[in-house]
Formats: C-alpha cells, structure tokens, sequence
C-alpha cells in the first residue's frame, strides 16, 4: 500500500474538474477530459505495450460516478459511458504531477491521427 493517500476527492458542481487532496498536503485540479483519456482502463491503455488508444473527442466530458475499490483507488465513470478506469492513488498523483506533458503528448497524437478534442469518432 502507498504512503500516499487522498484527504479529499471533490467534483465541481459543473462536473468537468476533479480535486485531489493528498495526506501530504499536495493538492491537483484535474479536468475530466484528461481523466477520461488518460483512463488506466484497458480499454484506453490495451492489454499490453503499445496497445493503448487515442480517443478523441472528449472536450466536454463530465463526471458521473466516482466508486471506492478497496483502499487503494476509485472507479470513475463518465457521461459517455466510460466506467472501467480504476485510478490509484498513485495514479491520481501521477496525473497532478505529470498531467500537463501526459495531456501536451495525448494533443499531439491526436493532431498526428487527424483527430481533434471536439469530434467524437472511434478511438485508434
């Protein structure tokens, strides 16, 4: 189990942002946009290296559901029916600390493919 651990998980009213509060006193706005296509999930990862997908569209994605597993993570379930990302502590910090160059390399892989933040098409 990690040292690490949230104090506080709080959705905004608009649903579009996370606030992650850490035992350490560490604090990250995340946007549901980035969680949701930075899901740990296999559907967004793959089942091994090299197999994981841009999916596109998702600008104006929102928060649903947030679901304890365990002591270790949270399930976080999407209005677009995305529900299959559990996002560990550890995970949750990664994206506070590293998410602008996780999000800045998920922009550039879009532009690569020809997809854009705003049309929902299949993920690739």
């Amino acid at each position: 189990m990690s040292d690490i651990w949230p104090t506080e998980l709080r959705v905004s009213k608009d649903r579009h942002r996370l606030t992650v509060a850490f035992n350490d006193g560490t604090s990250f706005d995340l946007s549901a946009e980035m969680l949701r296509v930075l899901s740990p999930s296999a559907e967004v990862q793959g089942h091994g290296p090299g197999q994981g997908l841009t999916v596109p569209g998702k600008r104006n994605v929102s928060i649903i559901s947030m679901t304890p597993t365990g002591n270790y993570a949270v399930r976080i379930g999407f209005d677009d029916g995305h529900d299959t990302g559990i996002f560990t502590w550890n995970y949750l910090r990664e994206l506070g600390i590293d998410g602008e160059t996780l999000f800045a390399a998920y922009e550039q892989d879009l532009a690569e493919k020809g997809m854009t933040r705003d049309k929902a098409e299949k993920p690739r």
